[in-house]
């Protein structure tokens, strides 16, 4: 039987990627989220909320770029190469976050504002950098004899900056949606208002995407503008705006699960759009999968590994949420 490998492959990397961006999107969005909570306790309850599943949620982002590597060399030394600033303040970001959010418990009452400043601050690099590596991305990359061609700065750009701020609202909004599931009482409360606002600033957002990507990507344009292809396409602009709309309305549902279930819905048709809109790229604007792929070989090997692997991290994911479910009802911990 033939199996078409790097399709695969393909596919295991953007789920992995996908369920980085639902799982830690959220818990980085609680960071994001910590200068409109001026509250100690509040602040206290928001981490703790994330506390026992943050560590796990980052296993995605390792397994994306593991598969990275072990599947597509030619677009893991490319992409990284174009995207060293970018990274760099990512992982910088992330370890700070990481520290901040070990520390904030350990310090004393004057030392903890300084942690949760740095908490902030560690959120909002590692979301600003991978907002401008998705930016990056859909631009592409100059690539000379399957080897990055540009320069160290070609990653900023006036649209990668935007994607930036833009998966702000993105991840702020996981987090407001969580937290409307894991609070109560006043700090559920500031939440859902919060909810309406950042839809309509994601919605916004999303919607210049979609309309300046057109005009930078040749591949793109020819793509979503050719007749054939809009019976196909023209569901996704149409639902995720459907999901914008529900969203809005679950902002004050009495179901707590609805609205970061629309959050998730309308991220993953905008996450479905652009992987349509780049396929079969993985190095915009002409590098296929086929052509960056490890030989066969290395691909069967590598998926013998990743067909025992992804269901065990996908078992310990449900099972460490479905322990730690409920409200969380004070700092020591889960109710």
């Amino acid at each position: 039987m033939h199996f078409d490998l790097p399709t695969i492959w393909a596919f295991v990397i953007g789920f992995g990627l996908m369920m980085y961006v639902f799982l830690d999107g959220f818990d980085l969005g609680i960071g994001l989220l910590f200068p409109f909570i001026k509250d100690k306790h509040e602040r206290d309850i928001m981490v703790n909320s994330v506390a026992p599943v943050w560590d796990g949620n980052e296993t995605w982002l390792v397994l994306g770029g593991a598969g990275l590597l072990a599947a597509f060399p030619v677009a893991y030394s490319v992409i990284l190469s174009a995207l060293y600033g970018p990274i760099l303040l990512m992982l910088f970001g992330l370890i700070l976050r990481g520290v901040a959010f070990e520390f904030r418990f350990k310090a004393t009452e004057s030392h903890r504002p300084m942690w949760d400043k740095l908490f902030f601050v560690g959120s909002l690099m590692a979301t600003f950098a991978q907002g401008v590596a998705m930016g990056a991305v859909i631009l592409g990359f100059q690539v000379k004899n399957f080897e990055f061609a540009g320069g160290g700065l070609d990653w900023l750009s006036p649209f990668s900056l935007f994607t930036g701020f833009s998966l702000l609202f993105a991840y702020g909004l996981l987090g407001v949606t969580w937290l409307v599931i894991k609070t109560e009482h006043g700090l559920q409360k500031k939440m859902r208002s919060l909810i309406k606002p950042l839809t309509l600033l994601l919605s916004a957002c999303m919607f210049i995407i979609s309309i300046y990507t057109p005009m930078v990507n040749e591949s793109v344009r020819d793509l979503w503008f050719n007749l054939s292809n809009i019976i196909y396409l023209v569901p996704l602009p149409i639902f995720t705006a459907t999901f914008a709309l529900l969203l809005m309305g679950a902002a004050h549902s009495k179901d707590e699960y609805r609205a970061f279930i629309c959050t998730l819905c309308m991220l993953f048709l905008g996450y479905l759009g652009l992987c349509v809109s780049l396929w079969p790229n993985i190095i915009p604007p002409s590098i296929t999968i086929y052509q960056a792929a490890a030989p066969t070989s290395s691909l069967k090997f590598t998926l013998v590994g990743v067909v025992f692997i992804v269901p065990v991290i996908l078992i310990y994911t449900f099972w460490s949420y479905r322990v730690f479910r409920g409200k969380v009802v004070d700092t020591d911990g889960y109710h």
